[in-house]
């Protein structure tokens, strides 16, 4: 399933208790903020999960995959993502050994 934006204003409307307005104002702030931090290319980076960053990419030679032409691709900038150590070890790790590692730490907060 697609964790989508509505389905993220569904998780906060139920999880914290807001109303379904509150749980959009609170994901479009956030959003927002992410946008706004990118289109000033300014660094990105949410802790254990990982760092977005705006790259400049040069024009270059290409060409046209239906004419065979060639075309000049014009100069850009590109959003990358880079997921920090611990998204990159969850992500690679079978799913019983997270839910192992999600008790020790529930039982640890004891």
């Amino acid at each position: 399933m697609t964790l989508t934006k509505d389905l993220l204003i569904e998780l906060v409307r139920e999880k914290m208790g807001y109303s379904v307005k509150e749980a959009k104002d609170v994901i479009e702030l956030i959003l927002d903020e992410m946008k706004d931090k990118l289109e000033k290319g300014e660094e990105l980076k949410i802790s254990g999960f990982g760092k977005w960053t705006v790259r400049e990419k040069k024009s270059r030679p290409g060409r046209n995959p239906h004419t065979g032409k060639r075309i000049e691709i014009a100069a850009r900038k590109v959003v990358t993502f880079h997921p920090s150590d611990k998204l990159r070890d969850s992500v690679n790790s079978p799913a019983w050994q997270i839910e192992e590692d999600k008790a020790k730490v529930a039982s640890s907060d004891m």
